[in-house]
């Protein structure tokens, strides 16, 4: 019988702290990126070759990128650390997702008396959990760059307006719209990437040769998109956290 669960499957636990089959994958996103970057800078040449050379081709991309909507350099060079790690892990986790076995091997669990079955590997960003950290993460050092540009008075001061009876409302907004992207963040990613899946297991279930193929393919394209967007928004909400307001 086919199987569809919103949230993440328990696998084991270490004491009281659960190990899921979204964290699992999270590990292992994250030491295929810990292993590409050691492989890419381990023998560096003038002229890069392979792996130095793709990961080249990557960051000279990405910084463009950032330079046209930062308008600098040197700006695009200061919060590369933060887009590139967002766009990195995201843009993994979503390819990983829809890896051979992913989603289809696991274990059979029983759970208030039904036998049900739990995949060992699923796709990270279909865990709320890893979009809503993530969410948390970017919109905390939107403000926290905000900060450190414009000082904490002045950066404060968006949010916390009394000059005015209008500029307290629009400061009201402001600070309203801060948890809304939490949510706009965090379910866009989730929504995208879980629907995905639950199209790959049906047409999978239903239709499990060559119908999939196309989907599969569309899936490499949105895990992409959806990295770029989460990126860009990010990377945006800086650019304005950071300029000064009046």
């Amino acid at each position: 019988m086919l199987h569809i669960q919103i949230g993440a499957e328990k696998l084991f636990s270490i004491g009281s702290f659960a190990i899921t089959n979204t964290l699992l994958m999270t590990w292992i996103v994250a030491l295929f990126i810990i292993i590409l970057s050691q492989v890419a800078v381990r023998r560096m040449q003038l002229v890069p070759l392979g792996v130095q050379n793709a990961v080249e081709w990557g960051v000279e991309s990405l910084l463009g990128f950032m330079e046209k909507i930062l308008h600098s350099r040197d700006k695009a060079i200061k919060y590369f650390p933060l887009i590139a790690t967002i766009f990195t892990l995201i843009l993994f986790s979503n390819w990983f997702g829809i890896l051979p076995g992913v989603g289809s091997i696991g274990l059979h669990q029983v759970h208030d008396g039904h036998e049900v079955f739990a995949p060992l590997l699923r796709s990270v960003a279909s865990d709320l959990n890893f979009t809503l950290a993530i969410a948390i993460i970017a919109v905390v050092m939107t403000n926290v760059f905000g900060i450190i540009a414009l000082g904490f008075k002045s950066h404060a001061s968006k949010f916390f307006n009394f000059s005015s009876p209008i500029n307290f409302f629009v400061g009201i907004l402001e600070l309203i719209g801060e948890f809304a992207k939490l949510i706009s963040y965090s379910f866009r990613l989730f929504g995208n990437i879980f629907a995905g899946e639950v199209l790959l297991i049906i047409t999978g279930f239903l239709v499990p040769y060559f119908v999939p193929v196309p989907f599969l393919i569309l899936e490499i394209f949105v895990g992409f998109v959806q990295a770029l967007v989460f990126a860009t928004l990010t990377l945006v909400f800086i650019s304005i956290a950071v300029e000064h307001h009046s």
